[in-house]
C-alpha cells in the first residue's frame, strides 16, 4: 500500500511511522483521536485527483485535512483511513483587482489570503478566530465565520467559484468570476459547509471588498450577562449593524487579562467590544448611537479605544480567548450554538443555570452580534463523572437552543462533535435528503465517511 501511495506523491510526502502519525490522529477538538494508516501530503489538483483513485481502487476511507484547527472532529481520522493533508497545497494563484477577485490553492491561510488582498488595497472581511493558521479549504468546508460575520457575512458570502475534486476521480470547476451566474445550479454551494464528505476542494475563487476607510472601538462592560444580552438586540433592533459586536462573561475576562494583560476589568460581569467601520461619518454616528444604547441597557461604563495600537490590543485579546480559557483546566470544549438575537438573554440565562445545576466550569463569549455563543466548558476529561455531567448539560443546551429556533452550530461544523444533535434539529425527511446527496455523489461512502451523519442505507428512514 504504502508503495503506491509513494508513486502518487513521492516518498518525502508520505508519513506512516506511528510517531509521525500522532499530530494528524486529532483536531482542535477535546477528546477525541484516532490514528490513520497513514498521512499523505498532495500539493497539486492532479495529486488529489491521483488519490481519490487510489482511495477507490483500495476502498480505503481518505480523510482530508489542513492545519487541524477544526473544533467539531471533521477532520477526525477513522480507523482505517488515510489522511490527504492539504496543508503544502499553499499558493495565492492571482489577485485580479480589476474584478476584486483572488484565486488560492486550499492550503493558504486566511491570515496571508486577508494579508495579500490588503496589500493591493483591499479587504477579504472572514475573520475566524484561527485565522492566523487555519486554512482557506477548512473554512470553507466549514462555512467558517468570525468576528466580522455580523456586517461582512461568512466564508460562503465571498466564494464565486471552486475547483473539486468528485469521488471518481473527475475534476470540475463551479462558478465565476461574474458577480451575476445563475447559468444552472447553483452547484458551488452544495460543497460549502460539506465538511470534504462529497469532494475535496483544490482551488478556491474569493471576492475582495474594498477596504474601510475608518473605524472605531467601543468598550462597554456591565453588571450582568443578561445586561449586556439585552444591549446586543436593542442595537440590533435600532437598527445598527456594526462590523464586530463581541461578548464575553466574567470568567472569559478573567481568563483574557491574566493570559493577554491588556487592561480588561476584571470586576465586570460582561463586557462587550463593539467595532464601527466604513465612512467616518457613519462611523462616528454608529458609535454614538450604540455607546448610548449601552448606557440604556445599563452598562457601567462605555469608551472608545483611543487610538489604533488600543483597538488592535482590544481585538487581539478578543481572538484569544480560546487559548485564554484552555489555561484554566486541563481540557476545554468549545461549544457553538446560535439563536436569532432577540432570544440571546433567554440563553445566556439558561447556559449560566444550567453550569450551576450540573455544578460546571463555563465560560461564555461569542458573536453576540449574529447571535453566535460558544459556551466553553472547562473540565479534565480524565474525571469521567464530570465528562458525564458535561455531555448531559450539553445535550440540555442544545435542545433549548433549538426550542428557542436556534441552531446546534453557527460556524465550528457539525464533524463527529456534534453528529449526535443534528436529528433533534433536523426531520426525518431532511436526514435522509442528507443521506440521498451524498450517495449521489460519493456512492463508495469513501469520502470522510461518518462525519455529520450517518449514511443511511437507500430507501430508510434516518
Amino acid at each position: 500500500m504504502l508503495s503506491s501511495l509513494t508513486e502518487i506523491v513521492g516518498t518525502d510526502n508520505v508519513l506512516h511511522s506511528p510517531e509521525d502519525l500522532i499530530p494528524y490522529s486529532f483536531d482542535g477538538t477535546a477528546a477525541l483521536s484516532q490514528l490513520p494508516l497513514a498521512v499523505v501530503f498532495a500539493k497539486s489538483t492532479e495529486e488529489v485527483a491521483a488519490m481519490v483513485l487510489w482511495s477507490r481502487s483500495q476502498k480505503i476511507p481518505l480523510v482530508t485535512r489542513g492545519t487541524g484547527t477544526g473544533l467539531s472532529g471533521g477532520s477526525l481520522p477513522l480507523p482505517g483511513s488515510v489522511v490527504l493533508c492539504l496543508a503544502k497545497f499553499d499558493k495565492i494563484l492571482e489577485i485580479d483587482r480589476a474584478n476584486l477577485t483572488l484565486l488560492t490553492e486550499p492550503g493558504v491561510t486566511t491570515l496571508a489570503i486577508a494579508e495579500a488582498a490588503a496589500s493591493v488595497g483591499l479587504f477579504y472581511p472572514p475573520d475566524p478566530g484561527s485565522m492566523k493558521i487555519s486554512t482557506i479549504g477548512g473554512n470553507v468546508a466549514n462555512n467558517s465565520g468570525g468576528l466580522r460575520g455580523l456586517k461582512y457575512g461568512v466564508t460562503r458570502d465571498y466564494i464565486m467559484g471552486l475547483e473539486v475534486v468528485l469521488a471518481d476521480g473527475s475534476i470540475t470547476w463551479l462558478g465565476s468570476k461574474c458577480v451575476k451566474d445563475v447559468a444552472g445550479l447553483s452547484l458551488k454551494d452544495i460543497f460549502i459547509g460539506s465538511e470534504g464528505i462529497l469532494g475535496i476542494v483544490t482551488k478556491v475563487l474569493l471576492s475582495l471588498v474594498p477596504q474601510p476607510i475608518a473605524r472605531e472601538t467601543i468598550l462597554a462592560t456591565f453588571p450582568t450577562l443578561e445586561s449586556a444580552a439585552q444591549a446586543v438586540a436593542d442595537i440590533i433592533a435600532h437598527p445598527v449593524i456594526p462590523c464586530t459586536l463581541e461578548f464575553l462573561d466574567n470568567a472569559t475576562i478573567r481568563a483574557v487579562e491574566d493570559f493577554a494583560h491588556v487592561g480588561l476589568p476584571i470586576e465586570a460581569g460582561a463586557l462587550l467590544l463593539m467595532e464601527s467601520d466604513g465612512h467616518p461619518s457613519v462611523v462616528e454616528a454608529e458609535a454614538q448611537v450604540m455607546q448610548e444604547i449601552a448606557l440604556r441597557a445599563g452598562a457601567d461604563s462605555v469608551k472608545r479605544a483611543a487610538d489604533e495600537a488600543e483597538r488592535v490590543a482590544l481585538a487581539t485579546a478578543r481572538r484569544s480567548a480560546f487559548s485564554a480559557l484552555a489555561r484554566v483546566r486541563p481540557t476545554t470544549i468549545l461549544e457553538d450554538v446560535t439563536v436569532p438575537r432577540s432570544e440571546l438573554p433567554k440563553l445566556v440565562r439558561f447556559i449560566q443555570e444550567t453550569a450551576l445545576r450540573y455544578n460546571l466550569q463555563v465560560g461564555v463569549f461569542g458573536h453576540f452580534g449574529d447571535g453566535n455563543v460558544h459556551p466553553t466548558f472547562l473540565t479534565d476529561e480524565r474525571d469521567k463523572e464530570e465528562m458525564h455531567r458535561v455531555e448531559e448539560a450539553l445535550l440540555e443546551m442544545m435542545k433549548f437552543t433549538i426550542s428557542l429556533g436556534g441552531t446546534i452550530t453557527g460556524e465550528h461544523g457539525v464533524g463527529v462533535a456534534k453528529k449526535p444533535f443534528l436529528p433533534l434539529q433536523l426531520n426525518e425527511d431532511t436526514m435522509r435528503l442528507l443521506s440521498t446527496i451524498k450517495r449521489a455523489l460519493d456512492p463508495d461512502n469513501l469520502l470522510n465517511p461518518g462525519k455529520i451523519f450517518d449514511l443511511q442505507p437507500s430507501g430508510e428512514k434516518a
